[in-house]
């Protein structure tokens, strides 16, 4: 890996093209280095974890409405939708794949200086690669390039400190794996990054507060961007630029201002893309940052006995945990006992006290309305904080992998006086934890969330196809989809009916 420094330069500063970040993506994504065996297996894992959640979330309102919008542009040859026969223009595929991917946030993840789900890029490419007769070989290839350009920029770009969305990042992303997928040329590639960065910054207030639906829309609108960014590109169509190191660009005005640097590593030519390779998915159906609290709670289950015998529960974790999910973030809904999934899947107090007294976790149950609003429940949540601790936080920011940590220590204080104490660093699925997440836990996962709504035959063939993407031919590339009886859309809530 070699790192580049970003930084602004003024609009009469010499700096040459070649120099951009932009370009240096499009040069890694434009490299036609081989795919190593382990990364290819962990895209082909990656594969059945988003369908797997888009199956769980198939009948959810967000979902059903992204779907209608899609149907609405039926095209040929085009890409497949989740849930329905039929081909459809690809940004629409990749914005109603994206939202079903997207909505319960269980699918894969990845935290350093920023946070991300790279899982987000692949309802996008995989829709142009549906659509432009790709093979699976090509997809393996682009869906490479995905994983491996957002991971660096995470590693290296904080967004969220200057209140920007962590989707910044997805944009850029896709648009490179999309130019691997379909061979274009660095300049192409360059242009068509430019456009999907500038497309795709926003704050991050679909993550603050009053959390909607919009936060599983966001990703899936920056994979559309990504989409009609490149299909401009190709077009001869350019963007601004230099879009990071702009005087009026992104780094300047949006993130640290113009005397900021950014160390961004990429991939040297030649050097294969393994980014995929450092991410990590979920168990539960809960923020990241949650997951290992969750496995600590079931852990100190027995040991705390009767709950109603809590005073207070602290727990001490990094910065990130403390002010985006935890007490340090402000938001009293946090603690709303009718707040929306949404909300509660960002509130590290209420997912800790409902893994204390279930044991277990689900993707509806534990979010269910009656299940919030359980007196017992409301008291214990309200008793749990969260304190910032120096050594989480630099254990979530090491760059050593086998110290890298996302945990919590958790301290009740009984009313006896007594007071328990236990840590968890990584949560049981991670591939440091008590029981890594391999291909035979991705399909279980698929397997839990299909059922009752993809037919068992049905998953057999997706699955089937899944494991061999490596070698499917363009034609048999649809395959990476499922379909449902009519009877398992019906069952998601009516909506008015929009403009399409």
């Amino acid at each position: 890996m070699k790192n580049h420094l970003v930084r602004t330069h003024r609009s009469a500063e010499p700096f040459p093209r070649e120099e951009h970040l932009a370009w240096r993506i499009a040069e890694v994504a434009a490299d036609p280095v081989e795919v190593a065996a382990e990364t290819a297996e962990m895209i082909v894992n990656r594969i059945i974890d988003n369908a797997a959640v888009a199956a769980a979330s198939i009948t959810r309102r967000p979902v059903a409405n992204a779907r209608a919008q899609a149907l609405t542009h039926p095209y040929q040859p085009g890409a497949t939708v989740f849930g329905v026969e039929g081909r459809f223009s690809p940004e629409w595929a990749a914005w109603a794949n994206g939202v079903a991917v997207r909505e319960l946030d269980f699918h894969d993840t990845f935290l350093a200086a920023e946070y991300s789900h790279p899982g987000d890029n692949i309802p996008s490419i995989l829709a142009v690669a549906q659509h432009a007769g790709r093979s699976g070989r090509d997809l393996i290839r682009a869906l490479a390039t995905g994983y491996e350009i957002q991971v660096d920029l995470v590693r290296a770009i904080c967004l969220h400190e200057h209140k920007i969305d962590h989707v910044a990042h997805l944009g850029p992303s896709a648009a490179a794996g999309i130019g691997t997928l379909l061979g274009l040329d660095t300049e192409t590639i360059y242009q068509a990054i430019g456009q999907a960065l500038h497309t795709t910054t926003a704050t991050r207030q679909s993550r603050k507060g009053e959390i909607s639906s919009w936060k599983a829309y966001a990703p899936a609108f920056a994979g559309k961007m990504a989409v009609e960014a490149v299909d401009r590109a190709m077009r001869g169509e350019g963007a601004p630029s230099p879009i990071w190191e702009g005087e009026d660009g992104v780094i300047a005005w949006l993130l640290g201002g113009p005397k900021a640097e950014y160390s961004v590593p990429l991939p040297g030519p030649g050097e294969p893309k393994r980014g995929i390779l450092d991410t990590y998915t979920k168990e539960h159906s809960a923020e990241y940052q949650s997951q290992a609290p969750i496995d600590l709670a079931f852990r100190l289950r027995e040991r705390v006995g009767d709950l109603d015998q809590i005073a207070s529960i602290v727990l001490h974790t990094s910065h990130h945990t403390h002010y985006v999910i935890g007490t340090g973030s402000g938001d009293p809904q946090k603690f709303d006992p009718a707040a929306s999934r949404e909300t509660l899947d960002h509130s590290i107090m209420y997912i800790f006290a409902v893994a204390l007294q279930d044991g277990t976790w689900h993707h509806e149950r534990s979010y269910a309305p009656e299940r919030a609003q359980r007196p017992d429940t409301v008291a214990l949540w309200n008793k749990i904080s969260t304190a910032e601790d120096a050594e989480w936080t630099r254990r979530y920011h090491s760059t050593d992998p086998n110290e890298k940590a996302f945990g919590a220590r958790a301290e009740i204080t009984l009313k006896s006086g007594e007071v328990i104490t236990d840590e968890l660093a990584v949560a049981d699925a991670h591939p440091l934890g008590a029981r890594p997440f391999a291909r035979e836990q991705y399909i279980a996962k698929f397997r839990t969330l299909a059922e009752g709504v993809i037919e068992p035959a049905e998953q057999d063939r997706f699955l089937d196809a899944a494991q061999r993407t490596p070698e499917l031919a363009p034609a048999e590339l649809s395959g990476l989809t499922f379909t449902v009886s009519d009877e398992v859309p019906a069952r998601s809530p009516q909506s008015p009916k929009g403009l399409f």
